[in-house]
Parts: C-alpha cells; structure tokens; sequence
C-alpha cells in the first residue's frame, strides 16, 4: 500500500489556494492519473485555464465556490464533482465565508517536471 499526506507532498501556492500534489505522474508506479489537494480562502481563486490533453474532475470537500467550465457558472458545494473536458477552459472562486478545499484528479496526469520554473511549478513540503 501506498500513502502520502498533505505534510508530505509537494505544493504550490498561487491565487490565494495552496494545491498540494498528492499523486504524480511515476509516483507510487502510477502512469495515468494526478491527484491534487487545494484548499483556499474566502474570495480566493484560479484563473481560468486549459490542458489540451487531459480531462480533469474537481471533487468539493468543504465551502462554496462557483465553478466556470468553457460558458457555463455553476455555484457548487460539498458532495459536487465538476468534469473538465479536455481543452475547455475553467476556473473555480470560493465564494463562501468557509475556506473552500476540493480534490482534483487529473488523467493523463500533467506533467510536473515541465511546469518547473512556471507559475503552476510544485515546491518540496516545508
């Protein structure tokens, strides 16, 4: 079995949320998939953004967020998966007074060694 806690993994902190990457491409001998933890304040969020290539699944866990997937908004809350298509645009923005976390997974995974020097690049854990 194999385990990694939010402590243990690497993290990148950009628009007011820290995603901290849970799974990466070859990590455990997974090939096809990624696995993020974000968690962000109140008015915080992501600029909308596309992967060419990969679909995508944002699972909310806690607060509110609205959510824009190509040109559609959809508020959503805990128990909410959202599907991204593959080069579809998208963002999410908490909207809520609790700090809003959401798992996403992503599949192929991104790939993490060709963000290094970029805005979407992870850092080692503290």
């Amino acid at each position: 079995m194999f385990t990694q806690t939010l402590e243990e993994s690497p993290r990148n902190a950009r628009g007011g949320q820290t995603s901290y990457l849970l799974l990466a491409k070859g990590q455990f001998g997974s090939q096809n998939l990624a696995v993020t933890w974000v968690e962000g304040g109140p008015g915080s969020g992501q600029a909308v953004h596309e992967h060419p290539a990969n679909e995508q699944v944002y699972v909310i866990i806690r607060g509110r967020g609205l959510m824009k997937v190509g040109d559609e908004e959809r508020e959503v809350r805990p128990g909410t998966i959202v599907f991204v298509p593959a080069g579809t645009g998208h963002a999410i923005r908490s909207i809520g007074e609790e700090p809003l976390a959401y798992v996403s997974a992503t599949t192929p995974p991104f790939d993490a060694e060709a963000a290094a020097g970029t805005v979407w690049a992870y850092g080692p854990p503290p």
